[in-house]
């Protein structure tokens, strides 16, 4: 019979590591597009074409702090999780969890950091 859990940790573990996952793709997106803003202007493209770009720019800088505040709230259930189920560590799904910890860690807003400026 399986622990009702260990079923909670591995999805809590899930939800972080593709939070985790997400925050960077929108923050790598946003950089590429913020490339291609560049490259329209050096060469000299239709103003239209680049507001255009530009608002794809500003679609992609919005995801990145919900997806922050997702991150955080996932985090710390899942660390609450942890340290409350101290009885699992014998569990494959417990070292999952702290690996995707330790992963998601580098993520998460710096003391004194906002969160709508990320």
């Amino acid at each position: 019979m399986s622990d009702p859990r260990i079923r909670t940790l591995k999805i809590k573990t899930g939800v972080v590591k593709r939070l985790a996952k997400e925050k960077v793709t929108y923050e790598r997106e946003a950089a590429q597009q913020r490339d291609r803003i560049q490259k329209f202007k050096d060469q000299g493209k239709d103003e239209y074409d680049i507001r255009k770009q530009e608002e794809v720019l500003q679609e992609s800088l919005m995801m990145v702090p919900d997806c922050q505040r997702r991150l955080v709230k996932a985090f710390e259930e899942l660390k609450k999780i942890l340290e409350s189920e101290q009885d699992l560590k014998e569990a494959e799904a417990y070292a999952e969890a702290e690996k995707v910890i330790l992963e998601a860690e580098i993520q998460l807003p710096q003391p004194g950091e906002d969160l709508k400026t990320c």
